[in-house]
């Protein structure tokens, strides 16, 4: 696979977490030492090319910092992380014509690579994807009450 030119002039990424080691392959694109079609090369986070796209265009944003979930995203990179995230999105009616995108981050469950990732998609009317792909569930009486006091008292101290 061929790499775009990143901000150093090299081919591909440069730098990556030192302590992730070889068992992360997204590691080992960042770094520059897996081959990745890539798209985007920032001081704080890099997109590639999904090696099997829902459509041509898929593209992955991942930190350089090795973190396994969202939830460990250092706050400072969250602005860089999602503001690439939606360039992406943008990207991907201007540049390549779709009518919209389809935006995803798996935490753990379904997680293809344990490292961050969040997958921007090209997507177009009849495309053949019909909503999320999980089937949906109505609340029982006085559950989403009480699932939503849950969620704000645990969110509380996490400020």
């Amino acid at each position: 696979m061929a790499t775009d030119q990143g901000r150093s002039g090299q081919h591909g990424v440069v730098a990556a977490d030192p302590g992730a080691g070889d068992d992360c392959l997204f590691c080992r694109i960042v770094a520059g030492q897996a081959p990745a079609y890539v798209v985007l090369d920032d001081p704080d986070v890099v997109a590639f090319l999904d090696v099997r796209p829902l459509f041509a265009g898929h593209t992955l944003v991942v930190p350089r910092t090795h973190v396994d979930v969202l939830a460990d995203l250092p706050r400072h990179l969250l602005a860089p992380y999602f503001a690439t995230v939606q360039r992406l999105s943008g990207a991907m009616e201007s540049v390549l014509g779709a009518g919209g995108s389809f935006v995803a981050v798996n935490n753990r469950i379904s997680q293809s690579q344990p490292h961050l990732h969040t997958h921007v998609v090209p997507r177009n009317r009849k495309d053949g994807l019909r909503g999320f792909f999980w089937p949906r569930t109505r609340y029982a009486e006085g559950e989403a009450e009480a699932v939503a006091a849950r969620l704000r008292a645990g969110l509380e101290p996490l400020r």
